[in-house]
């Protein structure tokens, strides 16, 4: 029911104020004429052209609900119009300009890059870390198994004790 203006859940009454303005030309028409005016309930219900009568019908509904004379045009239209002034910037405020949902996906993705950003960061820190332990363990294991005699042999005895080791933090 977006599409319609004029619709009661928008709160504007254009068909019903237009509806009240026909009404009272209607009136003035006769009075000049010398003729009683007799209201009626449902005077223009059959009048109503079908794609503007349920329109009519459910701001007339609505108003009768408010109002307790409704044939007291005059004060009726100004009680509309400051009933009409809260609804319309109720509905500003719930929605969003397309400059605000702009804003908000931008910033969205900006703090979803950010976010990345760190990941990436942490994962880098982890695998250099990683890799000075790595290097290290490597060169502790060269220094030992490098170890030569006074002769320049390889020192055997060092290599088994490095080997032991490594099966023992294996096991």
């Amino acid at each position: 029911m977006h599409g319609l203006l004029g619709s009661v859940q928008q709160g504007r009454g254009f068909a019903f104020r237009r509806k009240q303005k026909i009404e009272r030309k209607y009136r003035k028409l006769l009075k000049k004429e010398q003729k009683i005016c007799s209201p009626r309930a449902d005077q223009f219900t059959d009048t109503y052209p079908e794609h503007l009568k349920h329109l009519y019908l459910a701001e007339e509904e609505r108003l009768k609900k408010q109002h307790k004379s409704p044939n007291d045009s005059v004060l009726s239209e100004e009680k509309l119009n400051k009933a009409v002034e809260p609804v319309i910037t109720e509905g500003k405020f719930k929605k969003k300009t397309s400059n605000q949902k702009a804003k908000e996906e931008y910033e969205k993705i900006q703090a979803e890059r950010a976010k990345k950003r760190e990941e990436a960061e942490k994962r880098k820190q982890q695998k250099e870390a990683a890799q000075r332990l790595y290097k290290q363990k490597k060169m502790e294991a060269y220094k030992v198994l490098s170890k030569k005699t006074k002769k320049g042999q390889p020192n055997l005895n060092a290599q088994m004790e490095f080997l032991l080791q490594k099966i023992q933090q294996k096991t």
